[in-house]
This record gives structure tokens, C-alpha cells and sequence, in this order.
């Protein structure tokens, strides 16, 4: 039987691949925080072992002595934070501190799946008309999501330069979405309550992916991934700014709707201000500068064609239909 680790097991994405995994008739390992919440993880099978990413000292090192894997999924990260300094201690110390633990305790890992995102790219070919974000682009990350992100990414790189084999091979996925997501369940939710809000007047050309996507690619990088290799991830289509508050609107019943099309500098003071009132009160709140930036950019397209030539990634969930399975569980699980 294979095995499997999977970081940030208890999170969205997390969650899924483990569940996948367990489908697939694997050794499944979770690594997860003491307080991590077990929502999704309540199958038997399932062995834990935590390791604590965000302030590991010796004993990420001391709790993998024993454990050798086939394989590791990385997708444990913060995508928000009170202090853009804990992007970088988390995101990429943490990964750091990880992989030189594994290549000390498992000398025979098959594959590191990374999780990383298309936000290492930031404001890049925002000349309409758009065109696709390629790998060859040199990454302009705007966000410290993104920038911790892309260093991550350059440590991995930077291995084989140092003379050190490590089997890993990226993923960037653009906007997940899909049951369990709290980001664009707070949209979901808004329009629930009759308010519909965008910002900036110029288009803007966004890419989503489903949960369930991703899970696939994962799996496929696993089995057939370059060593080296990064894959941008997508459903394969690019939408308008209001195609997802339209589809949400409609698997809603439709309630009327206040649109609310505020201008860029607008919400730079509304998450300005947001940023300091999560400082003030300890909250990490989804109003903050990197959020900000995030909408500000126009141009989320990317080219997701060696993902289907190297790994056979063929999406299949689009927009639609996963707009309604996610409403579907918010209703089903009374989030809504």
C-alpha cells in the first residue's frame, strides 16, 4: 500500500486530497495542527501527525524521524494574516524547514506535490486584450500571499543548484472554490443579503478552478509530474467580473440585488482601514491590502495547456455547475 502525506490536511483543499487518497485505497497521513479542527477528517483510516510549520524548531524534524513516504502533498499555508511578516515565516520558512526534514527522514519519496498559486504573477499582461500568463513570464507578485509564494518556489528551484535531488513539481492554481471555501462563500452570502459589490470600472478577465480540479491534478502530478515541472490550473475558460455573482444570484432563487460598483481608490481606503482595525483587534480580517490588490488586477488568465499535455489534466467542473454544487452544500450544510 502507498502513502501518502498530506499538509494542511484539515483546510479546503487539504481535506479533498485526503479524501481522494483514502478512495484510492492509500496510507493516509495527516499532518494537522493541536488545533486544527477534525471537521472533515473522521475517517478511521486516517493516521495524524502534527507538524507545526508556522514555529518548528526540532520537532518537525523529531516528529517525521520514523515516517517515510511515498509521496507528500504540501498544500498547508496561511492566505491571510495580521502580520505580512507570518506569510514568510509560514509559507516559506515552514516549506523550507519541511522538505530539508523529509530529504534527511525519507530518502525515497516518490513525489513533493507544492501548492503554490498563479498570485506569484501579479499585474502581468494587463494590455487589453488580455492574453494568457505563461510560464516563461517573469513573476511580479503584488501581495505578500504572492511573494511568499514565488520564494518558495525559488528555494525548490534552488535545490538542485546546491548539488541536492528533491522530486518536486508545482502546482498554481488560480481561484478555488467549491464546498468548504469561506472566501467566496462571504460573495455567496452577500448576495444572499441583497448586495452585490465589484470594484473598478476597467474589465477585468477572471479564471476559476473547482475544488475537485484541483484534487485531479494533484493526483496526476503525483503519477506522471516532471520533476521540476510548474502547472497553472484553471476549468479551461475565462469569465467577465459578474459572471459569478450572476450564477450565485440564480442558484439563490434569484433575490433582488443592490449592484454595487464602487471605484479602485474606494476600496483601497475600505481595506486600508481594514488592515489597521484587524491589527487594533487581533483579527485577521478578508479586508486587507493583499485583498486590495487582488481585485485591483485584471487579468487572471493563464495558459493551462502544458498542465493537459504533460499530465493529462482535463478539468471538469465549470463555473456553473460548480456555482450550484457549492450553493448546494451551503443549503445542504446550513451555511446559508
Amino acid at each position: 500500500m502507498e502513502s501518502i502525506l498530506v499538509t494542511g490536511a484539515s483546510g479546503f483543499i487539504g481535506s479533498f486530497i485526503v479524501e481522494e487518497a483514502l478512495a484510492r485505497g492509500m496510507e493516509v497521513w495527516a499532518a494537522v495542527r493541536k488545533s486544527s479542527s477534525r471537521t472533515y477528517l473522521t475517517d478511521s483510516r486516517i493516521h495524524f501527525i502534527e507538524l507545526p510549520l508556522s514555529n518548528p524548531g526540532g520537532i518537525l524534524r523529531e516528529n517525521l524521524k520514523g515516517h517515510c513516504f511515498d509521496y507528500v502533498v504540501h498544500a498547508a499555508g496561511v492566505t491571510k494574516c495580521l502580520h505580512a511578516s507570518d506569510f514568510h515565516r509560514i509559507n516559506s520558512l515552514g516549506t523550507e524547514y519541511l522538505v530539508e526534514a523529509l530529504m534527511d527522514t525519507c530518502p525515497s519519496l516518490k513525489r513533493f506535490v507544492y501548492l503554490s498559486s498563479l498570485s506569484i504573477f501579479g499585474p502581468i499582461r494587463e494590455q487589453q486584450p488580455y492574453t494568457d500568463i505563461k510560464d516563461s513570464d517573469t513573476p511580479q507578485p503584488n501581495t505578500f500571499y504572492g511573494r511568499s509564494k514565488l520564494h518558495t518556489e525559488q528555494f525548490l528551484d534552488g535545490l538542485a543548484a546546491k548539488g541536492k535531488a528533491f522530486p518536486y513539481v508545482v502546482l498554481r492554481p488560480t481561484g478555488v472554490y467549491g464546498p468548504r471555501e469561506h472566501d467566496y462563500f462571504i460573495m455567496a452570502k452577500s448576495i444572499s443579503q441583497h448586495i452585490d459589490f465589484a470594484a473598478g470600472y476597467k474589465q477585468q478577465d477572471i479564471t476559476f478552478v473547482y475544488v475537485t480540479d484541483v484534487v485531479q491534478a494533484v493526483f496526476l502530478a503525483l503519477e506522471k509530474g516532471r520533476i521540476g515541472g510548474k502547472y497553472f490550473l484553471t476549468d479551461g475558460e475565462v469569465y467577465q467580473s459578474r459572471t459569478f455573482s450572476d450564477l450565485l444570484q440564480k442558484e439563490l432563487g434569484n433575490p433582488w440585488l443592490l449592484r454595487v460598483k464602487a471605484p479602485i481608490w474606494l476600496l483601497r481606503v475600505a481595506t486600508f482601514c481594514g488592515e489597521h482595525w484587524g491589527r487594533m483587534t487581533g483579527k485577521v480580517t478578508a479586508l486587507n491590502n493583499d485583498k486590495y490588490h487582488i481585485m485591483r488586477q485584471r487579468n487572471w488568465r493563464c495558459d493551462i495547456q502544458p498542465a493537459r499535455d504533460e499530465l493529462g489534466y482535463v478539468p471538469q467542473v465549470n463555473l456553473e455547475e460548480g456555482v450550484r454544487r457549492s450553493v448546494a452544500w451551503y443549503k445542504e450544510n446550513k451555511w446559508l
